[in-house]
């Protein structure tokens, strides 16, 4: 008798992401892009763990709570600062392209919801050469409430014609783990964006992982890590 080896299958069969921290190395830009616009608009600065707290919020959530009378002229500044610079400070997650290409291939229907706007977030993918990888189902235009608020997992939800219970949210900040929890879908946090570990972990969560190797185990459970071929020595 033959015993053949059977793969589970994934966890969820829907893997919806946030962008900013998690998809893509973005938090450096998104710190300079906040340094520059308070000091060129107001000649102030923040340390840098608050401006930490405000990303995976919209930009005029964070700028209308804190300079009600600015916010227009300070979204327009940060705008402008983060697009001139963006190709030049965004970087790779090790391993997230390899992960969205295996998800595929199991079945795993993927898409990202961002406080971001759409064109940006398109802008994002492209420079990741993650453009085609999955499509931006919920982005800044689609909702009037923003993270975490559910109202952009709910929309997301909604044009894939899923059941919240069958979709996980993974993102590396507290409002997404939030937003997950309040739209009825289990949460997933990252510790390589904004937030802390132990910030993440006192949030509704399924997993907080460290990289993308654990990212898969959690998503993929009996699937083996990608590893390179070895190299053929010289000569």
């Amino acid at each position: 008798m033959t015993l053949v080896a059977v793969t589970p299958a994934p966890r969820w069969p829907v893997v919806l992401f946030d962008f900013d921290g998690t998809l893509g190395d973005t938090i450096p830009l998104i710190i300079n892009s906040f340094h520059h616009t308070l000091h060129e608009v107001l000649g102030i600065s923040s340390p840098e763990a608050e401006i930490r707290s405000w990303i995976g919020r919209s930009l005029r959530a964070v700028f209308a709570e804190r300079y009600p009378e600015r916010a227009d002229e300070l979204i327009t500044t940060y705008r402008h600062w983060n697009l001139a610079n963006h190709d030049d400070q965004i970087r790779q997650v090790d391993g997230m392209a390899d992960l969205l290409t295996d998800l595929d291939a199991a079945g795993v229907r993927a898409g990202v919801v961002s406080s971001k706007g759409e064109d940006t977030v398109h802008l994002g993918l492209r420079a990741l050469g993650l453009e085609g990888a999955l499509p931006v189902l919920a982005a800044l235009e689609h909702t009037a409430r923003h993270k975490p608020d559910p109202a952009p997992l709910a929309y997301a939800v909604d044009r894939l014609g899923v059941d919240p219970a069958d979709c996980v949210y993974v993102g590396d900040a507290v409002v997404d783990l939030q937003a997950a929890a309040a739209a009825g879908m289990d949460g997933i946090g990252v510790t390589w964006g904004a937030g802390e570990s132990a910030a993440l972990r006192a949030e509704p969560h399924v997993e907080v992982v460290a990289d993308t190797r654990a990212l898969r185990a959690v998503l993929l459970p009996g699937r083996a890590d990608r590893v390179d071929p070895p190299k053929t020595p010289p000569g």
